[in-house]
């Protein structure tokens, strides 16, 4: 009786340990996912690494954008041409971006935000916005993009600064 007791009590308190580990790793998996993936796209995204931009996808991708879905990868030849043009024009690019919702389990993670791109060439500068929703998934170890979708409208209406701005100061990063 005393033996089945402490196996109760052993297993009440390895159950709430597992619950409060699971509580602790969203912030912990976001927190690799900005390691692996966040933070080297942003730096490829600026430098004109299309190479490595390419590298933070997964081999199966499903993008979408407002030009229609691309499930053969065809995006991943458009980066290497658009970052090799970039750099021989000498085109100078900016990425900002925030995260509106960030929903992430041990090996999934959705996550939706704004970004705003700014590009500059000859001393004449234009300003992009839009918004992501993106799938990462995390396979031998390694956060990879699954799925990538973005669009430059909100609710039909065009993504401006105001929105970008707006938002930034209630959820930015």
């Amino acid at each position: 009786e005393t033996m089945k007791f402490k196996r109760i009590i052993i297993l009440f308190f390895i159950s709430i340990l597992n619950h409060s580990l699971s509580a602790q790793s969203a912030e912990d998996w976001q927190k690799e996912i900005d390691r692996q993936v966040w933070a080297p796209f942003k730096a490829a995204f600026e430098q004109g690494g299309g190479a490595k931009l390419n590298a933070l996808y997964a081999s199966q991708v499903l993008r979408v954008t407002p030009r229609g879905v691309d499930v053969k990868g065809n995006f991943k030849a458009v980066n290497l041409s658009s970052a090799r043009q970039n750099q021989e024009n000498g085109v100078k690019i900016s990425l900002d971006f925030w995260f509106d919702s960030r929903q992430t389990i041990e090996d999934l993670s959705y996550e939706v935000g704004f970004f705003r791109i700014s590009r500059e060439l000859g001393g004449i500068s234009n300003t992009f916005y839009g918004q992501f929703h993106i799938v990462i998934e995390k396979a031998n170890g390694v956060w990879k993009i699954t799925q990538d979708w973005d669009s430059d409208l909100l609710n039909g209406q065009p993504i401006s600064e105001e929105h970008f701005s707006h938002a930034f100061e209630f959820h930015g990063l």
